[in-house]
């Protein structure tokens, strides 16, 4: 279901230590503004990670039950090791194999996914089988980068098409960057499947990057971004594009660092009944 590669135990630190409070928090911090909670829920994480935030949705709900899914082992115990320092945490991982059909339907309040790393095929399956596992009123959160992220990167590539006369990378490029989720879209999205109320929030930011090596080496970029980047450009070869943006970042921002565009977004989504 996602193309998070599976962690190693190196990167599933580097992870927790530098990805999660320099990025993944934009999102997990819009998640947890959006989230509606009584005093009890039961919680399904897709595609936890290292369980970023599930420890903090305890500041939100005085009970709470988390069952957090991921396909990486490494990030996986990790995330069991930081639920293990609190007590009273009531939090179960998993691994993810495939998708949520183990789960019988209508077993939880709240449905999470943070930055799903999905192909739209795949986004489109992931939230029907979030809205099969919420019970009639349950809510469904997913936080990911919308349309106009990263654009700075996009442009370059559509640069290293021209540059090379690639009619076929150009083409990618551009219809990659036409079908990314906009807040229209990602609606449209929950509404096919099943969901109502939808709410989608977005707010812009900048990621600040010295130079064109300290962009394709910093973990954020090689553990979210790239992936991400793969998902938007299929099978295409992306060693030379990238080393082609490595090099213009050096030269365009050569007296100041590159501010990469994030347009951090997040729909909220609840299951009819209830």
């Amino acid at each position: 279901m996602f193309h998070n590669d599976k962690l190693t135990p190196a990167d599933a630190a580097i992870f927790e230590t530098f990805v999660v409070p320099r990025y993944l928090s934009l999102y997990g911090e819009l998640l947890l503004e959006m989230l509606l909670v009584g005093d009890e829920a039961r919680i399904l994480h897709v595609g936890c990670r290292t369980g970023y935030p599930d420890l903090k949705l305890y500041e939100r709900v005085e009970q709470a039950e988390i069952i957090g899914l991921d396909p990486s082992l490494p990030a996986l115990e990790l995330a069991r090791n930081k639920a293990a320092s609190r007590r009273d945490a009531q939090v179960e991982y998993r691994i993810l194999e495939n998708d949520l059909s183990e789960f019988e339907p209508e077993q939880f309040t709240h449905a999470l996914a943070l930055h799903p790393i999905v192909t739209a095929e795949e986004r489109l399956a992931l939230l029907g089988g979030m809205k099969n596992v919420l019970c009639p009123g349950g809510q469904a959160l997913v936080a990911m980068p919308l349309r106009g992220s990263f654009q700075e990167v996009a442009d370059l590539l559509r640069e290293y098409a021209l540059k090379f006369d690639d009619a076929e990378f150009s083409k990618a490029v551009d219809y990659a960057l036409a079908t990314r989720p906009s807040i229209e879209s990602l609606s449209e999205e929950l509404e096919s499947v099943g969901f109502e109320d939808v709410d989608v929030e977005i707010r812009q930011t900048f990621l600040p990057f010295d130079s064109g090596r300290a962009f394709v080496e910093d973990p954020v970029t090689r553990l979210q971004i790239m992936p991400e980047l793969h998902t938007w450009l299929g099978e295409l070869e992306l060693k030379k594009p990238l080393e082609y943006v490595r090099d213009a970042i050096d030269k365009y921002w050569s007296e100041g660092k590159l501010e990469l565009t994030v347009h951090v977004g997040c729909a909220s989504a609840r299951v009819p009944g209830g």
